[in-house]
């Protein structure tokens, strides 16, 4: 396992942010933090797109995003086409994720988790392979311009 990873935050993600950077330190992994770097509000765009773009260019091949939901940080990393960011509120949901979608970014609900279960989330994600075959497949369908082109072809 690939033990660089990057993590983003809001104001509302701040604080399990840090916690989770000294807790993947602590089990040898090399954390890039794109912030923020204080509970003062901000806009999670402003994070979700420089880890966004370190995950797609391949210089990360993992990272992790919090915001108070989760859904605002989500969104803004999906509209990048090589990232793949599940929204886990459980160990379980992660490792589908993982599993059946290959998520190169794990999203947290840091208003609606604590840190053990951030933990717990964190540690079967990146646990988890990839299983491939059949998941393969529509994994090469989710970029727009793959889905048109398949299309195209079926007309």
């Amino acid at each position: 396992m690939d033990k660089k990873i990057g993590i983003a935050c809001d104001h509302a993600g701040y604080e399990m942010k840090e916690f989770l950077v000294g807790y993947l330190g602590s089990k040898g992994f090399d954390v890039m933090d794109f912030g923020t770097d204080s509970p003062e509000s901000v806009d999670y765009p402003d994070y979700a797109h420089p880890l966004a773009d370190a995950v797609e260019s391949g210089e990360l091949s993992r990272g992790i995003g919090l915001c108070g939901s989760g859904e605002g940080i989500s969104m803004t990393l999906n509209k990048h086409q090589g990232i793949r960011a599940a929204l886990s509120w459980t160990p379980e949901i992660a490792r589908l994720s993982r599993q059946h979608n290959d998520s190169n970014v794990l999203v947290l609900p840091a208003r609606f988790i604590d840190n053990d279960e951030a933990m717990a989330i964190v540690n079967e994600w990146l646990a988890t392979e990839f299983e491939g075959g059949r998941h393969q497949r529509r994994i090469e369908k989710m970029p727009v311009e793959a889905w048109r082109n398949a299309q195209q072809r079926n007309d």
